[in-house]
């Protein structure tokens, strides 16, 4: 992997264009070429390839590919760019939502203008190895077969003739080994060779070389999705349940045969859809009082084993109130007709008075409910929702939905 050569940041649904600089960073046609073939690997869910350009969808995030870094960002508004706020906001998304702990990371790296995703999920791992490193790394039990020195174990006799009809001094056996190369180390130690390779000419990469030192040498092996349900879980494994999981993030991401050439790429890429409903959904459940129950992926039988769900169920009493998070700048448009259907039947099955179809603002607009025609019982809103403030992301939104949804039923 060659040292980084620069940072593209840029928001959800913009463009590239390859032989275009971005302050004075080249995207280049072997990147616009590699991106293309990453995009049919996932089903061109990335990104739309136009002429000479990739424009990006709702996924946000950051991809690293010959020793370019493109960081992609939300952005909901018209206002001036500001990467660095809209990269705040991410980050802060993600670590609320879980899928990131900034707080295991130095502050003063996160606030570095050249940092990127990358770079905060490299240090997050590293610095749970080095916890684990630091505990005492557990050993664990498992077979060996092959030929050895001295008769242990249980003596294979077909191979041992096949292979020590000469050499009479080794025996073919299978035994029990004691050591730390074992599968979940081995796991460790992949995501740690792919961190070496991407860090290159960052800061992250000496603390990398750092941590490899003081880890055992472990099997090389070849991972993949069914790696990970092949792993033992006990007492013992417990501390490494979320140095795993970002291994598994940084593995499975790991894109070593996309290109045509040596060149990897790692892409580490989330829906915003998806975010921005994680996030709303823990804002609620901090924000909740005594009595008020805040349901998330609340599922109901709807037809031929197909289910139905809104995104967010808000009950308190026999009061219920449905959310469906949308993450776009609807302005002063309407919501589509299928959307308002879907509000409909979400709040016949749950029943519900009141639903919302909530979209993120520059400015918070409290909704105004709209009787369905000819059905006053069943009410619909938008609802605008500013998720900055003075410091950025605004982490009061499950109070304000709360106060709308107690207006709601008063």
């Amino acid at each position: 992997m060659n040292k980084a050569t620069g940072k593209i940041q840029v928001f959800e649904h913009n463009t590239l264009y390859h032989g275009r600089e971005y302050k004075g960073v080249l995207f280049k046609e072997q990147h616009f070429n590699l991106l293309a073939k990453l995009n049919q690997y996932h089903d061109n869910k990335y990104f739309t390839l136009v002429h000479k350009g990739i424009k990006f969808s709702q996924y946000v995030g950051v991809i690293q590919v010959d020793g370019l870094c493109i960081e992609i960002l939300p952005k909901i508004d018209n206002s001036e760019e500001d990467t660095q706020l809209w990269q705040g906001v991410l980050i802060n998304m993600l670590k609320a939502t879980k899928r990131l702990k900034v707080n295991n990371i130095g502050h003063a790296n996160v606030n570095k203008q050249n940092i990127h995703l990358l770079d905060i999920y490299f240090e997050w791992f590293l610095n749970e190895v080095q916890s684990l490193i630091h505990q005492g790394l557990i050993k664990k039990y498992y077979k060996e077969t092959g030929n050895v020195k001295a008769l242990k174990g249980k003596l294979e006799f077909a191979q041992h003739l096949n292979a020590n009809l000469i050499h009479k001094e080794r025996f073919f056996t299978t035994h029990q080994i004691y050591n730390k190369d074992h599968l979940v180390h081995q796991i460790l130690g992949v995501a740690l060779e792919i961190i070496s390779q991407f860090s290159r000419g960052t800061y992250i990469y000496a603390k990398c070389k750092t941590v490899q030192l003081d880890f055992p040498e472990v099997t090389s092996t070849q991972v993949n999705q069914a790696t990970f349900t092949k792993l033992p879980k006990s007492r013992k494994t417990k501390p490494y349940e979320t140095a795993l999981e970002i291994a598994r993030l940084i593995i499975l991401n790991f894109a070593p045969n996309i290109s045509s050439g040596s060149e990897k790429m790692l892409a580490l890429l989330f829906d915003m859809n998806s975010l921005w409903e994680e996030y709303v959904l823990v804002r609620l459940r901090q924000a909740a009082t005594e009595g008020v129950i805040v349901y998330g992926q609340n599922y109901k039988p709807f037809w031929n084993n197909i289910t139905i769900r809104p995104d967010i169920v808000i009950t308190k009493g026999d009061d219920t109130f449905v959310i469906d998070t949308k993450w776009k700048n609807i302005n002063g448009s309407k919501p589509s007709t299928n959307d308002l259907r879907q509000m409909y039947v979400y709040n016949e099955y749950w029943k519900s008075n009141n639903s919302i179809l909530l979209y993120p603002a520059p400015e918070t607009k409290s909704p105004n409910f709209i009787s369905y025609y000819g059905d006053d019982m069943h009410r619909c809103a938008i609802g605008k929702l500013n998720i900055l403030n003075y410091r950025g992301l605004n982490e009061n939104v499950g109070y304000e939905i709360l106060e709308w949804f107690e207006n709601s039923v008063n």
